[in-house]
């Protein structure tokens, strides 16, 4: 046998041998049935701004993480807004697939194709407050006649709408008798009064607690001196276009977030008590309020 015809049926043999060992076992072919994260759809959860960019992400992420960490189907994105007017643009584009917007922003969001989902925070919470200074003078709301008080948006329910509405029925003219000024977030309507650019500031529970966990120096010399009655709290809306499945997974997943002890962490985090079962009918008691509102006192979207 010639040496060529020897190194070729050498050659041939140990070709045979390979084809006949296996792969090793970290080079096996794996297979899922679902699709790689990253592949996934991803849908915006945009939360009205309840505080700044920084403090919302703090506050609400570990809830976007906890979600997508249980769903199979999507990934949730938190988006935040620099203030009211540019979160009602979102969502009047139908922009965020999902919303956790205000009672009256849930009106309006009804109108171009959102659904209540399920309710943010105890209805008992959802309400007015007013914060002064401890050295100041304001002890009763008609001592605010001729000065200024500070709000986040002419369309914060509960943080304007509702202390306004409370100054009305108190003999107070808050379209002349008073200065109002409206300061971008919850936690600037705060420190304008810590810094003494207004004599008091409406804004509601959730803020002012957290504003005391962040701030205590600074909350020590303020206090909360009125409340208003409570109406309803927040709510969590999805966008008519999205799956079912999808919907009603994540719905789930909020309402199921107080059973573990991860779930109640992150709720403490948001300063949310619970999610409640709610839909868009709940909602109907704000439209009778807010009609009420205009009619007395001013309308909700000043021009």
């Amino acid at each position: 046998m010639s040496l060529f015809k020897a190194f070729t049926c050498l050659l041939a043999c140990l070709l045979l041998m390979a084809c006949d060992q296996q792969l090793p076992e970290d080079n096996a072919l794996q297979y899922s049935l679902t699709p790689p994260k990253s592949a996934l759809p991803i849908y915006h959860f945009a939360v009205h701004p309840l505080h700044n960019p920084q403090k919302l992400s703090e506050a609400y992420q570990p809830l976007i993480d906890y979600l997508n960490h249980q769903l199979i189907d999507c990934q949730l994105e938190l988006e935040a807004s620099r203030d009211y007017q540019a979160y009602e643009q979102k969502f009047r584009a139908r922009g965020p697939e999902f919303l956790l917007p205000n009672p009256w922003h849930t009106l309006q969001a009804e109108k171009v194709g959102y659904h209540v989902i399920a309710m943010a925070g105890d209805a008992a919470d959802f309400k007015g407050i007013f914060i002064v200074r401890q050295d100041g003078d304001i002890k009763k709301p008609t001592d605010l006649k001729g000065k200024v008080v500070s709000y986040p948006s002419p369309t914060a329910l509960a943080a304007a709408i509702m202390p306004q509405y409370f100054l009305h029925l108190q003999g107070i003219d808050i379209n002349h008798d008073i200065q109002n000024i409206y300061v971008g977030s919850q936690e600037s309507t705060i420190m304008n009064v810590y810094l003494g650019k207004s004599a008091a500031g409406a804004t509601w529970p959730p803020p002012w607690r957290l504003f005391q966990q962040s701030h205590p120096n600074e909350a020590a010399q303020l206090k909360m001196i009125w409340q208003t009655p409570s109406l309803i709290n927040n709510s969590v809306m999805v966008r008519d276009d999205i799956p079912e499945d999808i919907r009603d997974k994540i719905r789930a997943l909020l309402l199921g977030l107080r059973q573990t002890d991860e779930g109640k962490a992150i709720l403490s985090g948001m300063e949310i008590a619970n999610f409640y079962a709610a839909d868009d009918a709940s909602y109907a008691l704000v439209q009778k309020y807010i009609e009420r509102f205009e009619k007395e006192v001013r309308p909700v979207e000043i021009r």
